[in-house]
């Protein structure tokens, strides 16, 4: 099997002492903690990946993936449970809002203690942490903010910040629920560039490692020229545009990004340039959601969206990057496709609410997305749903569990409303962060087959809406509502 690699380039800054430091202290943690389970998921898709590529090309070709450095460990020191974990990415570590640390229950009690709050500006970005560093997006006084801080204490090492309108130039409705940057920013290990993109479809690559520094920018809207986006569903006067909202994708070389242009609604960038690698087959408008999801077809690397009128799944390698593998069509009122689909193996689950409330399992495979069935007495409207043990869980108007095989309920309960996200932990409960900020402890199906059972709950905050997703790192708990205020909660040491 052939693989290429690349060493990085030496950076003439690196004597600088916070950008040292962090880059110094993640390598060490990442070689320490890369063989878990945690990033199995990353690994086994990058490597299929470029495996798929060295079989299937007899030249080089701008799309020939790396494998980073930061993987190799796994092979050296094999697969082990880790207790710590970043979150480097959208929903996590394998981007499916699993992790690899203890809830923190006692048995007793959920020991958790406020550790220090920040304001990181407006907007429903949700953090990312990589080592001792968080990283926050927000908007303040007409721009986009850009910060790394320290993770145990809160405290500001560098920000970055471009001018920005609070809203995107095609904004249109429901601005009283939402404002600022709401995308996640992408943290690629390997180069140690932070990925960020604006409502305003201002896309960034900071570089982590030199205080922050600008590596390149374009904007979408500018160069792609996305259109407001129309109404789709057959309600009239339902149509919304909350600009930019799904989290870039790195997978090896490639930045995929959500564009929703007239050259296609999926185009990939090369990460360390910015210079454009393809676009997508499909040209569907954007949807609101949390950006591509890695999922193989076959043997094929691809990436499944939920666009503003269909799920889509795209291939991102062999002859064809960009060609349309599979469609299914959902449309929404609103402009409500904001949960991100969930892929376990070739199944993607989908879900919405209003006119299309439902979730919805499909079976993916070269030019098919197969119904495996559908529940119209349930859905999600915002969280993205969470597959785990044959379960899928998610909140929304209450905490839900229904049966992955058959879609039907196993237990629903909660005091949770449109607002929340949740996590599942090692030790199998759900981590739930809803409303304007409440916090709590649920028991999966694994450990409570009766029904809903909340071990203890707690009000972080109380002002805006808590659409950031909840983040736990190294024994931290990372809530964010809407205003921008950031609370990191910990638990005590084992």
């Amino acid at each position: 099997m052939l693989f290429t690699f690349r060493r990085p380039r030496p950076s003439a800054t690196t004597q600088q002492t916070p950008s040292r430091f962090f880059d110094d202290r993640a390598r060490r943690r990442q070689d320490a903690s890369t063989g878990g389970r945690k990033e199995f998921f990353d690994f086994r898709f990058q490597i299929q990946t470029a495996a798929y590529m060295s079989q299937t090309h007899s030249r080089p070709r701008l799309l020939l993936l790396l494998v980073p450095a930061s993987l190799l460990t796994v092979l050296s020191a094999g697969l082990r449970p880790i207790e710590a974990a970043d979150w480097p990415h959208w929903r996590g570590p394998a981007r499916n809002d699993v992790s690899s640390e203890s809830s923190g229950w006692t048995g007793t009690s959920w020991p958790l203690a406020e550790q220090w709050r920040v304001a990181a500006g407006e907007g429903s970005s949700s953090p990312i942490v990589v080592g001792d560093r968080i990283f926050l997006t927000g908007w303040t006084d007409g721009h986009d903010v850009v910060s790394c801080r320290d993770a145990s204490t809160g405290q500001e090492i560098w920000r970055q910040q471009y001018a920005s309108p609070r809203y995107g130039r095609f904004a249109l409705g429901d601005q009283g629920l939402y404002s600022g940057a709401c995308s996640t920013p992408e943290y690629d290990s390997e180069s140690g560039l932070l990925f960020t993109l604006g409502t305003d479809g201002d896309l960034n690559a900071w570089d982590t490692r030199d205080n922050g520094r600008q590596v390149w920018t374009l904007n979408l809207y500018d160069r792609y020229h996305a259109k407001q986006r129309p109404e789709v569903a057959e309600r009239r006067k339902t149509q919304r545009d909350y600009g930019y909202t799904s989290s870039p994708l790195v997978i090896g070389d490639q930045l995929i990004v959500e564009v929703g242009g007239a050259r296609g609604n999926l185009v990939s960038f090369q990460r360390r340039t910015g210079k454009e690698l393809w676009t997508s087959q499909n040209q569907d408008e954007a949807g609101h959601t949390g950006g591509p999801v890695p999922v193989t077809v076959g043997r094929l690397p691809c990436v499944a969206v939920l666009t503003l009128r269909n799920l889509v799944v795209t291939s991102i390698a062999g002859d064809s990057p960009g060609r349309t593998i599979a469609t299914y069509p959902w449309t929404t009122d609103f402009g409500n496709n904001i949960a991100t689909p969930a892929v376990f193996q070739d199944s993607v689950i989908i879900t919405s609410s209003y006119n299309q409330a439902a979730i919805c399992r499909l079976r993916i495979s070269e030019g098919k997305a197969d119904k495996v069935w559908q529940n119209d007495k349930l859905a999600s409207g915002v969280c993205s749903p969470l597959i785990h043990d044959g379960h899928v869980y998610w909140a929304w108007r209450g905490v839900h569990c229904v049966d992955f095989e058959t879609g039907r309920e196993v237990w629903s309960g909660g005091k949770i409303g449109s607002q929340g996200s949740c996590i599942l932990t090692a030790d199998n409960r759900l981590v739930v962060y809803g409303n304007n900020g409440d916090l709590s402890l649920v028991e999966t199906a694994a450990r409570s087959t009766e029904g809903f059972q909340q071990l203890a709950a707690r009000s972080v905050l109380s002002a805006t809406d808590a659409w950031p997703h909840v983040v736990l790192s190294e024994r931290r708990f990372f809530c964010r509502d809407r205003s921008g205020t950031v609370v990191c909660l910990s638990l005590p040491s084992p």
